[in-house]
């Protein structure tokens, strides 16, 4: 997957804003002021995609394909990270951003989401 489809993605959730941490040196995506998915690389600069995951999902996710692993440099539980590279089924990446955006949405204020789902 490109990091351009990704961004174009990522980006096209209602709601979504998006920022680039140059500390991190990362793309953040953000749906009420929290992150759902960042792009960026892993400690030998392999371009990643982190996402926020269910954990029970999470878990299955890293076992069924070799290239998802726990989230670079965030809480092992709740993200994973998605090599570019990785060969996974067409559609499972739209499916993994959709997941992240709806995991955060739904944890926020039912009238923060009211004023997402409305824009």
């Amino acid at each position: 997957m490109n990091e351009q489809t990704l961004d174009t993605y990522c980006r096209k959730q209602p709601g979504t804003t998006h920022d680039y941490q140059m500390d991190w040196e990362c793309d953040r995506y953000h749906v009420g002021g929290k992150i759902f998915a960042m792009i960026g690389g892993d400690s030998k600069g392999v371009r990643i995609l982190t996402l926020k995951c269910d954990p029970m999902r999470a878990e299955e996710l890293r076992e069924t394909y070799e290239g998802i692993v726990p989230g670079y440099h965030m809480n092992k539980s709740h993200w994973n990270s998605v090599y570019l590279d990785a060969a996974i089924p067409e559609g499972l990446w739209e499916r993994m951003i959709e997941h992240a955006y709806e995991t955060v949405l739904q944890k926020l204020p039912k009238r923060v989401q009211q004023e997402i789902k409305s824009e």
